[in-house]
């Protein structure tokens, strides 16, 4: 867990730790030499090194230092000069110790937040932030990596503008990890380019298992295990067309009407991307049983990933999520999102054992008017 400095430089844990000393100091003098509260105070700059600016560090130190030489030379002159000598140099070592270790300490933060502006800027570039707007299509949800201190994980998802339509992708792959990532990022850049070249879905897919097929080739070759990637493609035409689907091993969407919640699963699915040269069977498309998410439906659309529905509460309990979707249907999709995340986090402790995602499409005009 990376501990963060105090606001402001710490000037209020400034003031107490130097409060602190003076009276450590103060308790020193008057027990005298048979209790030794030394020990105690060299504790107060070290607590400043970690928490407070190099500045404010170096007051606590100079105080420190200088209560100690008081104490020992002024106040306590029955100890030989020997004693005496050894105790101020040792509160010297700790005050300059304290001011070399916050100087340390400073340096390596600004070099860890370097590096994590680059990671996240490199991650923004493969998963893009929520929330997505693509034509009238406005997409919100969210994403949490089950990996501490990630932006991206095994979990894909992507809205592309098309001739055809606006596409959206939604994927989970196999495995966690770096490895996991870099199949995820060969079928997202693949879906990218394809999604809007190619006139039908089936051809969307075909791209996008050439390229994990080609990516697990070269894996293949260091020794990694392959991945496979199950993945749902949504095609939203113009006003009053119905959405086509097609699933490749990827769980059931939800459809939204009113209070009304169905889990819908297309009537012709494909093995996962990666493993349909095993049967050879060509991937379909098919019309979502009249669902539209165009301005004049009510309808609307929520994919996630099973990391949502496959979590667990403490007692093994698997996350509700088409009773939660009942139970906030009304709400608009911005907020759907939140209240989700929120009660995902609250249900699983926080413990999620695996990347989740969630996306809700609904055409913007209606966004406006919820």
């Amino acid at each position: 867990m990376h501990i963060k400095r105090v606001p402001d430089g710490g000037r209020v844990l400034t003031a107490l730790l130097i409060a602190g000393i003076a009276v450590l100091a103060v308790l020193d003098c008057l027990t005298g030499t048979r209790l030794r509260l030394a020990l105690i105070a060299s504790v107060m700059p070290l607590i400043a090194a970690r928490l407070c600016s190099l500045g404010r560090t170096v007051v606590v130190a100079v105080v420190f230092a200088a209560a100690q030489a008081v104490t020992h030379c002024v106040i306590m002159p029955r100890w030989d000069t020997a004693g005496v000598l050894v105790a101020v140099l040792g509160a010297l070592l700790v005050a300059g110790f304290s001011v070399a270790l916050c100087a340390a300490l400073l340096e390596r933060e600004a070099a860890y937040d370097r590096t994590r502006m680059v990671a996240d800027a490199v991650q923004r570039t493969i998963l893009r932030e929520l929330p997505l707007t693509a034509g009238p299509l406005r997409i919100a949800g969210f994403y949490i990596s089950a990996q501490e201190g990630a932006r991206v994980g095994g979990d894909i998802y992507e809205v592309v503008e098309s001739p055809a339509g606006q596409r959206i992708l939604i994927g989970d792959v196999q495995g966690k990890g770096m490895p996991a990532i870099g199949a995820g990022h060969a079928v997202l850049t693949s879906f990218r380019e394809a999604a809007y070249h190619e006139a039908a879905l089936e051809a969307v897919a075909d791209h996008m298992e050439g390229a994990l097929l080609r990516h697990n080739s070269a894996l293949s070759l260091t020794g990694t295990d392959e991945r496979f990637v199950t993945a749902l493609l949504l095609e939203v035409g113009p006003p009053g067309t119905t959405t086509r689907v097609l699933s490749c091993g990827h769980i059931p969407y939800y459809v939204i009407s009113g209070d009304r919640v169905e889990e819908r699963l297309p009537e012709h699915f494909g093995l996962p991307l990666g493993l349909g040269p095993l049967t050879g069977a060509p991937r379909r498309a098919v019309d979502s049983a009249a669902c539209r998410t165009d301005a004049s439906s009510p309808e609307w659309l929520v994919l996630c990933t099973d990391g949502v529905t496959e979590a667990r509460d403490p007692r093994g309990r698997f996350y509700p999520l088409r009773e939660r979707l009942s139970r906030w249907a009304r709400l608009p999709p911005a907020e759907l999102a939140r209240a989700l995340r929120a009660d995902l986090e609250t249900f699983t402790e926080g413990e999620l054992k695996d990347d989740a995602a969630v996306l809700i499409v609904r055409d913007a005009l209606a966004c406006d008017r919820a």
